[in-house]
């Protein structure tokens, strides 16, 4: 099974699929990408073909073989069941939870509040002015950044790395937030173990190969800034 080809389903600027392909390549695996631009004709995440593999019509998707897996996070830990090593999670219960805990703070309380089919509802439907909708954008990532900051400072687990000293599905969710903060004007001062962490993750390959501007589907005129 671990052998059969990987087709992740990703949009260069999304979050979600971000925090995939940093655990892929944490992994080692090859994989190819199926593009899904968010914004093109409507939304192609919104097409007849494209909501057979994920009726939510959301990305990441990823293809093993003939079976298809849905949420950024089930799937970081799928990979990391069928790959065990290097490990994206700690190897005691205490570490894993910390992990999960610092993971779903993002994923779960942060990104959604601030995702694209949100935006685009604000815009659409309460026709909330641009300036506002970034200003909402800012305050759930500066309020999600303070209590991820706490549980970093002087924690006895935190490392180099948000767990310790290697990468764990922690990081592979901070990173990607940490992207957005900076594309809305967040101040990152207040935030000194982020930033940090970031630049850590950032040193290594796997994460620089995974940034957005670095993907197929990056428009020119970012990739090759």
């Amino acid at each position: 099974m671990g052998g059969e080809p990987l087709l992740l389903y990703s949009y260069w600027r999304s979050s979600a699929a971000y925090r995939v392909r940093i655990g892929l390549n944490l992994k080692g695996l090859s994989y190819d990408i199926a593009p899904v631009h968010l914004l093109r004709d409507g939304g192609e995440q919104h097409g007849e073909i494209y909501r057979l593999a994920n009726p939510q019509g959301l990305v990441p998707v990823l293809q093993h073989g003939q079976r298809l897996f849905r949420q950024s996070l089930a799937i970081l830990e799928y990979i990391d069941e069928i790959w065990p090593q290097p490990a994206l999670m700690p190897v005691t219960a205490r570490g894993r939870q910390r992990v999960r805990a610092l993971a779903q703070l993002i994923a779960c309380d942060v990104h959604p509040l601030n995702n694209l089919r949100v935006m685009r509802y604000f815009e659409n439907t309460w026709h909330v002015p641009q300036s506002e909708r970034d200003e909402w954008t800012r305050h759930w990532i500066v309020d999600g950044f303070s209590a991820f900051e706490a549980m970093l400072i002087d924690h006895p687990s935190t490392g180099t790395f948000c767990e310790g000293n290697t990468p764990t599905l922690a990081d592979c969710c901070l990173v990607p937030q940490v992207y957005n903060a900076r594309r809305f004007g967040v101040e990152l001062d207040a935030y000194p173990n982020i930033v940090r962490i970031e630049q850590a993750c950032l040193a290594l390959p796997e994460f620089d190969n995974a940034r957005p501007e670095k993907q197929p589907d990056a428009p020119e005129s970012v990739s090759s800034a």
